[in-house]
C-alpha cells in the first residue's frame, strides 16, 4: 500500500513511516521540508496520486488560540479535498484523548474542530485519540514549576510512548475504516504526581511534586478522570511501561 504520513518528519511520523516501511509498505513522509504543506495546500495533489491511505499526525508551528485553530481547520479542509480527489480511501488523524472534555485551551478546542472536520467528510476515516506521550512528560515538569516546587493537577494520567502509539496507527492504516473514534493509553493509570515525580528523578532532581485539585494542565482545568481514556475497557493499551522506558532513554 501507499501511505502518506502528514507530519512526517516529526516524533511520531518518523517512528510511523519506520514502522511501516518495516512492515513492507510505501511511506512517504510529507512535511513542508519535503515540498508539502497543507496548510497552504502547496504539493498535496502530487504526493497524494495513488495513495491508499492518509494518516495526519501534523501539528501547528504556533499553540497561540486562534493560529492553532487556524492551522488545524485549514490544514484539515485542504487536505480532505485533496484527498478526495486523490481517490483516497481511509483517513487516519492523530487526536488528544479527552479532548472534548478539556474547557480552557485553545489547541484542544482545535483539536476538537479538526475532528468536526473529518467526521463530517465523505471520507471513510478513523480518528485515534491517544493520551500524553512520554517524551513530552519532562516538558509538563518545566511548565508545573512553582518555586521551589513543582504541582500538577490532582488528576489520573495514563501516557504512553511514542513509538507505541505509531504502532497503534500503523495498525488502524493497514486496517479497514471504522468512521468513528478509538482510544489508546500507555498500561498504568496512576496519579498525575506519581509520573512526574518518577520522571524527575530519574535526572537527579529531587524537588517536591505536589497534586492540586486547582492546578490548571496548560490553562485547562481538570476532572479525576480527563486525560485518561472516556471507555477504558475499549481502549488499546501500548505495552511498553513508563519506568522501562526512562531506563532506556
Amino acid at each position: 500500500m501507499k501511505i502518506v504520513v502528514i507530519g512526517g518528519s516529526g516524533l511520531i511520523g518518523r517512528h510511523l513511516t519506520a514502522e511501516l516501511s518495516r512492515q513492507g509498505h510505501e511511506a512517504i513522509a510529507a512535511s513542508p521540508s519535503s515540498g508539502v504543506n497543507a496548510l497552504t495546500g502547496e504539493g498535496l495533489a502530487g504526493v497524494l496520486a495513488g495513495a491508499d491511505v492518509v494518516v495526519d499526525v501534523s501539528n501547528s508551528p504556533s499553540f497561540e488560540d486562534a493560529a492553532v485553530l487556524d492551522f488545524f481547520e485549514r490544514s484539515g479542509r485542504n487536505l480532505l479535498a485533496a484527498e478526495r480527489e486523490a481517490g483516497v480511501k481511509h483517513h487516519v488523524a492523530l487526536s488528544i484523548v479527552g479532548t472534548d472534555r478539556l474547557e480552557g485551551n485553545g489547541y484542544f478546542f482545535a483539536k476538537v474542530a479538526q475532528e468536526r472536520l473529518i467526521a463530517a467528510s465523505d471520507l471513510p476515516y478513523t480518528i485515534v485519540r491517544a493520551t500524553q506521550f512520554f517524551e513530552f512528560v519532562a516538558t509538563i515538569a518545566q511548565a508545573s514549576v512553582a518555586g521551589d516546587r513543582i504541582v500538577v493537577p490532582d488528576a489520573d494520567f495514563q501516557p504512553i510512548a511514542a513509538a507505541d502509539v505509531a504502532a497503534a496507527l500503523a495498525d488502524v492504516a493497514l486496517a479497514p475504516p471504522r468512521n468513528a473514534t478509538i482510544e489508546i493509553a500507555g498500561p498504568d493509570r496512576l496519579p498525575f504526581r506519581d509520573f512526574v515525580a518518577h520522571s524527575i528523578a530519574s535526572t537527579g532532581d529531587r524537588r517536591e511534586v505536589l497534586a492540586d485539585r486547582a492546578a490548571r494542565y496548560f490553562g485547562a482545568a481538570l476532572g479525576k478522570g480527563s486525560l485518561v481514556p472516556e471507555h477504558a475497557e475499549a481502549a488499546r493499551l501500548g505495552p511498553t511501561r513508563f519506568e522501562n522506558w526512562l531506563a532506556a532513554a
